[in-house]
């Protein structure tokens, strides 16, 4: 989820997308001519008019050439590919041209030179102004393609997990059907008219699953209703089964993933079944503020403890929880003699 924000962040941010979208590509180019024209004509002059005006021109070419053939010809082929050597063989070779140009336009112009002025090449200052030129236009370059690295980063990783996300989605499906079917099957025997029953509403289910489930996001009422009906289904089946589910906050226009507890649900009542005695599952759902709460609290049977894995169906809820909420969930589970619950906390 921090990647996720950090990505929307850049997206937002106009100054990060004025220095690395393609749209913007001419409104730098304009912004970097006008203020080098800006800082050279901010400089004292050197010389008598008109020869200041051409002096400026050849040092305005000169920053430029630098900038252009550094930005878009020797970073990307040799500073991008770690040819250090050669990266600074270029910059050293253009110190020595800025020199020389320096040193020809110098001698034409010597004589239009201003009283108490000096026009002697001072090597190394003009080398540091050279450095940081180099160096500022690189780091431009250095930016836009970290920008670039970090956001084809991200968006494999949100591929990679949205395709992880949409096999655990298939392996709950089918998990879930495949218990009803079984389910139905065996009243079909014993009892055709609940079997009936069964079938008609595993048929709401499926029609949730196939259609509300196949979206991103969908309303918590919408998947708490779901539930309801798959409890229903189960006290259809097994006289001795009761539930309840209690919602409190407000819930209204709340969304979440789907499919997000029914595999708490299953499990529940997968491991409460007791010939012996009633048995229950309570569901209890509570919106505060940006906080969604779910508890699910189910009887154990006398003879059989409860698996606190759950099988398939917890395990993938588990893996759905890490990539949908990450460092933004809280998962309890507590085996008590009597009871098995669980207990989820959501930021929403």
């Amino acid at each position: 989820m921090s990647k996720t924000l950090h990505r929307k962040s850049i997206d937002q941010n106009l100054m990060l997308q004025f220095i690395i979208s393609k749209k913007y590509r001419w409104h730098r180019h304009l912004l970097m001519i006008s203020f080098s024209i800006f800082v050279l004509y901010q400089s004292n002059p050197e010389y008598t008019e008109p020869t200041e005006t051409y002096s400026r021109t050849v040092t305005f070419f000169q920053v430029l050439l630098l900038a252009y053939l550094n930005m878009y010809y020797w970073v990307p082929k040799f500073l991008f590919r770690n040819k250090y050597a050669i990266y600074g063989l270029l910059i050293f070779s253009y110190i020595i041209f800025w020199t020389s140009t320096h040193a020809v336009t110098s001698h034409f112009f010597k004589p239009n030179l201003l009283p108490h002025q000096n026009d002697e090449i001072n090597f190394i200052p003009l080398s540091f102004i050279i450095l940081v030129l180099t160096i500022a236009s690189a780091a431009v370059k250095l930016f836009q393609q970290w920008i670039a690295d970090t956001q084809l980063i991200n968006d494999l990783e949100k591929a990679n997990t949205n395709a992880e996300l949409e096999q655990l989605k298939n392996q709950i499906n089918p998990h879930f059907l495949f218990n009803m079917l079984n389910n139905a099957n065996v009243l079909t025997k014993k009892d055709p008219e609940k079997a009936s029953q069964v079938l008609m509403k595993l048929s709401d289910l499926l029609r949730y699953q196939l259609y509300d489930s196949a979206r991103d996001q969908v309303l918590l009422t919408s998947d708490i209703h779901f539930l309801e009906d798959f409890l229903n289904l189960e006290k259809v089946r097994r006289d001795s089964f009761d539930f309840v589910v209690s919602k409190e906050g407000n819930l209204s226009g709340v969304q979440i993933p789907p499919l997000l507890f029914i595999s708490f649900v299953e499990n529940a009542v997968k491991h409460n079944n007791d010939a012996a005695k009633s048995s229950y599952v309570n569901l209890f759902f509570d919106v505060s503020g940006d906080e969604l709460f779910f508890k699910c609290i189910n009887s154990k049977p006398n003879t059989k403890a409860v698996n606190a894995n759950g099988g398939l169906g917890l395990a993938n809820i588990k893996r759905r929880l890490e990539l949908l909420f990450p460092q933004a969930h809280q998962l309890e589970i507590e085996d008590k003699p009597e009871t098995y619950s669980i207990t989820l906390t959501l930021k929403l």
